[in-house]
């Protein structure tokens, strides 16, 4: 008994301690990360409608991040952010459904946003309307799949880790990540407003710090406007572009022990202990590993490097519609002149004319410098955060039909009601932008068109005289709205959403607002809840918007820019006052969310999933040369070999098709380090911003294939052994997947 009293009393200590961390935490928070890759082979990559441009390879990994955020006992939001284009209904529709057999009504439509950083190097195939599948051609399962298992994985980790915890916010001025593409367009807004603006893009970041009450912090999610263009349309290779490179060394920043410079102390290899005096024998101990013979592996094998990472970071993207990462302008590529600042032309075509990002030529380095700017600011705020997010958390959504929607507008006067048309693209949007052009004698700014393509135009579809009225001043190129065949090849059902988490109210919207655009809706909305409720909201609250948010409608300008008939305002589908109607329906929902009302669900948007068309061919089967086996080096790093930092080594090894195996969670490419008792451990793999992983096929039919794994060798690389390894997997002519993998040579380095 004389033991048992303490005992109770440690016991009843350890639960009052337990109930305060609640008590003086304000809520629940839970964040989670999942890969979402997808096939790095064949599938055309979603974002600049170019059908050359198909994957061959991986940058880096795609992922899905997620936060909850819930009051103790009461209601909760979560955001997902993906290293994708966009998000697209077909999978938000399939994600809750997966919630909701797992969950119940715990989440929904109405407090699940799924958001998009817009990269245009990740595969496509994976929305439901014609318009966006046309270059993939078609539907492609695979890499729908695997956004639906990614998000519903994710949401799941962020729901199993909700810990008591903190929400903080904190904002500041990112000056040189983006340059507005189309200031012809954004100088028709009035005069008057543009000079209560010092830039001609937003500049703010909004960040979130998560702190667990026990554990410190745990991730941060960001807003910033900025395209995800730092690739360009020729790349091949599955890359999360600037704000996917951002998320990763701020990830590893975090990891690493929130080291600025990424650097470690140098050391050499364990397996000798004076690197200047013994390079010999680590040449020798190189030496005796020889590339090894490919080998057969069970199917569930996934290879990771060795990595503590609990820490989720994620660079969301919000009003980017006329934001380029391509800082340094636009130029002729013919002439190396400035592009004619009202048409982005070269002599009068679009094809010449190219954005030019911070490490041009090199596109890469351009990923790297935009990625970095980012990082570098999220991690000045995520240090200074300072003010906590305190007060309700609640949500409102509701889907609306924009094909037809009454839109009341102020005239002198009084008022007047107009209304927003069935989508239609005009022509400047087949002029592409100078981020990627497009092609023929398209170019912007065209609000007349021409004959011949309203000849080809007419054969799909001729718009009537009532949508030609509606769209003016737009020349209509696709009347995509009233085009069903063979299924609707736009959206005309929406979902607006609005989450609030305390002083933070977050919009999602579907598409991408220009600057000017998404500052009239941010700033409408605010003033709006301000007086509504002046005591719950005051000049403190914060209003972000999170672009290409649960579905993607294109573009949304301001009435002047649309006038310009540029890019962005040939791309605003639903006529000259989509932007009204968003603002219109935002204040909708921000009445109910100070209201405490539920809105009307409104029309349900369709389920077109069994409709979908494929044409892309299936791998049929892979093959290697007589006597070769899949994994087998075809050309080995050099025998007794020392690299340096900052240089580059390369194998490349008989594979497979990466679509027979996404590998996901897993690694196609990974960098060995030999440690003592001749053990080999990776170090890097291809989720890795120095570590590439290429895949060929030496003719474009051929079965035979090729991967090449490439290491650019870090400044933080510890000296000693290395060796490159691939993993992969191969069909056969029956239908069954074979799992493999071979290594290199080994070589040092110094």
């Amino acid at each position: 008994m004389a033991v048992s009293v303490p005992f109770q009393f440690l016991f009843f200590l350890l639960l009052v301690l337990d109930r305060a961390v609640y008590s003086s935490s304000e809520y629940l928070i839970g964040l989670g990360s999942y890969d979402i890759t997808g096939p790095a082979a064949d599938v055309n990559m979603m974002g600049y409608a170019n059908s050359e441009q198909t994957a061959s390879g991986i940058h880096f990994r795609l992922r899905a991040r997620a936060f909850i955020v819930a009051e103790p006992q009461g209601k909760r939001v979560a955001f997902v952010n993906l290293d994708a284009c966009m998000a697209s209904q077909i999978v938000t529709i399939k994600v809750l459904e997966r919630l909701k057999a797992r969950y119940g009504d715990l989440y929904t439509e109405k407090n699940v946003a799924i958001s998009g950083i817009h990269t245009h190097a990740g595969p496509g195939g994976y929305l439901q309307y014609v318009t966006y599948i046309v270059t993939s051609l078609g539907f492609v399962r695979q890499s729908f799949d695997v956004l639906v298992d990614g998000i519903e994985q994710t949401i799941i980790l962020a729901h199993q880790s909700l810990r008591p915890g903190s929400v903080y916010i904190n904002k500041g001025d990112l000056l040189d990540a983006g340059v507005n593409r189309s200031p012809s367009s954004y100088l028709n807004n009035p005069e008057a407003e543009r000079s209560r603006y010092k830039y001609n893009v937003d500049k703010e970041m909004t960040l979130l710090k998560f702190v667990d009450s026990k554990l410190g912090p745990i991730g941060s999610f960001n807003w910033f406007a900025t395209h995800g263009t730092s690739m360009s349309r020729t790349n091949s290779l599955i890359s999360g572009d600037n704000k996917g490179a951002a998320a990763r060394f701020m990830e590893d920043w975090f990891e690493n022990g929130q080291k600025m410079t990424y650097k470690i102390p140098r050391r050499v290899s364990t397996i000798v202990s004076d690197l200047n005096t013994n390079h010999s024998r680590l040449l020798d101990i190189a030496a005796s590993y020889k590339s090894s013979k490919g080998q057969s592996l069970d199917a569930k094998v996934r290879v990771r490097k060795a990595s503590k990472r609990t820490f989720v970071s994620a660079f969301c993207q919000s009003n980017c519609g006329d934001v380029s990462p391509n800082t340094l302008g636009a130029f002729c590529i013919d002439t190396g002149l400035p592009c004619d600042f009202n048409h982005s032309t070269c002599n009068g075509k679009n094809e010449l004319c190219y954005g030019r990002g911070p490490g041009y030529p090199d596109e890469f380095e351009s990923t790297r410098i935009i990625g970095e700017k980012q990082f570098k600011m999220a991690v000045g705020l995520f240090n200074k955060a300072t003010e906590k997010l305190q007060g309700k958390v609640g949500y409102q959504h509701a889907y609306v039909d924009f094909s037809k929607l009454e839109v009341t507008i102020p005239k002198p006067g009084g008022y007047e009601t107009v209304k927003t048309c069935p989508a239609a693209m005009g022509f400047g949007f087949a002029a592409g932008t100078t981020d990627g052009p497009g092609a023929f004698d398209f170019k912007q700014g065209d609000d007349k068109g021409n004959a011949f393509w309203r000849l080809v135009r007419n054969v799909l579809r001729t718009p009537g005289p009532e949508q030609v009225q509606c769209q003016k001043p737009k020349p209509i190129l696709l009347d995509t709205g009233e085009m069903k065949t063979p299924y609707d090849w736009a959206p005309s059902i929406l979902p607006v959403q609005m989450l609030r988490i305390g002083q933070l109210v977050i919009l999602s919207v579907p598409g991408e607002f220009t600057t000017m655009a998404g500052r009239r809706l941010r700033d409408a909305v605010k003033s709006f809840l301000i007086s509504l409720d002046s005591k719950e909201f005051s000049n403190n609250l914060h209003v972000v918007i999170a672009g290409l948010t649960n579905t993607y409608s294109q573009y949304i300008t301001t009435y002047e820019e649309y006038e310009v008939q540029r890019y962005e305002g040939a791309s605003t589908l639903y006529g000259p006052h989509t932007l009204t109607a968003y603002i219109q329906e935002f204040k909708k929902l921000a009445t109910a969310l100070v209201n405490g009302q539920t809105l009307p669900s409104g029309p349900q948007p369709p389920d077109l999933l069994d409709k979908q068309i494929s044409l892309l061919a299936p791998v049929v089967v892979d093959s290697t040369p007589l006597g070769v086996s899949f994994g087998d080096v075809k050309a080995d790093v050099p025998p007794k070999s020392t690299f340096r930092r900052g240089q580059q080594v390369n194998a490349t090894f008989w594979s497979g098709c990466p679509r027979n195996d996404l590998m996901t969670e897993g690694s196609f490419a990974v960098v060995e380090t030999l440690r003592e008792g001749g053990k080999w451990v990776p170090v890097y793999d291809d989720d890795d911003f120095s570590v590439k992983f290429k895949w060929s096929r030496e003719v474009k039919l051929s079965p035979e294939s090729q991967a090449t794994v490439e290491w650019r060798i870090p400044e933080t690389a510890v000296a000693g052994v290395y060796r490159l390894r691939h993993y992969g997997a191969s069909k056969s002519l029956f239908g069954s997947i074979t799992s493999f993998s071979g290594s290199s040579s080994a070589f040092v380095v110094v």
